[in-house]
């Protein structure tokens, strides 16, 4: 799961990239750097872009839309959690947003952070950063809902592509193409179901793992 990326562009180059009109937030708050979830007690938020009508709006939202899970100890008693990356999309809880365009978002991120599987000399699991050399900016298609506690987000995942796999072989988040923004926050969700898939993986870039192996996963796609 991705639970940490970071956010570091200003907000007039997310407005430039992600055709924002002005007015929007002034750069009190940004870069801020990392983003984690938020939590029961800390609410941790980040920026998405959602579409008002003919325009696209900046929002600032809570990272992990709240659900309610029974407790293991007791499962009579129900547990609020915050989750923050979404792969059963036939969930009915999940579908209700993925098949209403205005619940849909994009994510702008920099970078996205996976630990590795093996612990280094420290006994620490080393963590991993993931970009796009060639999309300074590039964003994650999410969804989002209104809470208690204001408006929380989601983002997708998918099967991992080959430069992914080998330090986080379960999912990825799904990252969109610049020609796929329109489509995800206005298209049928069954005209969608395409972009759920692993971005290509000799686009991307890791840090914190050997140049050798770097190379060799660019070279191949996990399709």
């Amino acid at each position: 799961m991705c639970n940490r990326y970071r956010m570091t562009a200003k907000e007039v180059d997310l407005a430039v990239t992600f055709g924002i009109r002005p007015p929007y937030e002034k750069d009190e708050e940004y870069p801020v750097g990392d983003i984690f979830p938020t939590g029961k007690k800390t609410p941790f938020y980040g920026k998405v872009i959602v579409q008002d009508g003919a325009e696209r709006k900046l929002e600032r939202m809570e990272w992990g839309v709240p659900t309610q899970v029974p407790s293991v100890r007791d499962p009579s008693v129900k547990l609020t959690k915050y989750v923050t990356n979404v792969r059963n999309l036939n969930s009915s809880f999940w579908r209700s947003m993925l098949t209403t365009p205005a619940r849909r978002c994009l994510v702008p991120v920099t970078a996205f952070s996976e630990y590795g599987l093996a612990p280094g000399e420290d006994g620490k699991k080393p963590l991993h950063w993931f970009d796009v050399p060639s999309r300074p900016i590039f964003a994650f298609a999410g969804i989002w809902r209104p809470t208690e506690r204001g408006n929380a987000y989601g983002f997708l995942t998918t099967e991992p592509n080959a430069i992914v796999a080998p330090i986080h072989p379960k999912a990825m988040p799904v990252i969109l193409h610049d020609d796929d923004y329109d489509r995800w926050l206005t298209a049928p969700w069954d005209e969608l179901k395409d972009l759920v898939a692993p971005y290509p993986s000799q686009l991307m870039r890791v840090e914190g793992m050997s140049s050798a192996d770097a190379e060799d996963a660019r070279s191949s796609v996990l399709f």
